[in-house]
């Protein structure tokens, strides 16, 4: 019986509640991304490293695996069909990729006008895609990892609270360099975060 490869850890940082967060994971690297509180919502967008036009797509994702929820085997893949990253262990088992990534117009409709002021995922995204000359036109639908978007029987998406527990964690192997965005979901608005917006733990291995 071969024994399991030793991985050596390359990057351990905690992304504070509310906060963005980016790296490049090189290709054969794992992320981890721990929840290190439960019920918090970890929004995530995927780029090629060496070709920023080739990004994550949710479209792609879900039509080559025939599943909306991502969990241990779901390929990340571009819009050419291309893999970016793959799930390779989930202790949650159910992840978003359809509901997208709250904004501060989206609070105004959904909540009301004495949200406007609050920060959100789109601005937190626009922040750390700066850093790699990225801008609002890069943004596409993204994924919410341990987030619980139940589809009702009529097509009705719910935000409900998420399945995830205290130090619960999905890992995801790079199959090419692929840069990382990422927004510790602000939202107080719906249960996504439990109302409560805390800090997860990002752990990169080779």
């Amino acid at each position: 019986m071969t024994a399991p490869a030793i991985r050596t850890v390359v990057l351990d940082e905690t992304v504070p509640a509310r906060a963005p967060w980016s790296t490049v994971v090189r290709a054969g690297d794992q992320l981890e991304i721990i929840d290190l509180h439960g019920n918090q919502a970890v929004d995530c967008l995927l780029y090629s490293a060496a070709d920023h036009t080739e990004r994550y797509s949710a479209q792609a994702t879900v039509t080559a695996q025939r599943n909306i929820f991502l969990t241990t085997g779901s390929v990340l893949r571009t819009d050419s069909g291309g893999a970016l990253m793959t799930v390779v262990a989930d202790e949650v088992g159910n992840h978003d990729t359809i509901a997208g990534a709250c904004s501060q117009e989206s609070n105004t409709l959904r909540y009301g006008h004495h949200t406007r002021h609050q920060h959100a995922c789109v601005e937190n995204f626009l922040a750390e895609a700066m850093k790699w000359g990225l801008g609002k036109r890069d943004l596409v639908s993204n994924i919410n990892w341990f987030m619980n978007v139940p589809v009702e029987a009529d097509g009705t998406l719910g935000i409900v609270d998420g399945l995830s527990a205290p130090g619960k964690k999905v890992t995801l192997r790079a199959e090419i360099d692929t840069l990382v965005l990422v927004s510790n979901c602000p939202q107080i608005n719906n249960p996504c975060n439990g109302f409560d917006p805390t800090p997860v733990r990002m752990v990169v291995s080779r």
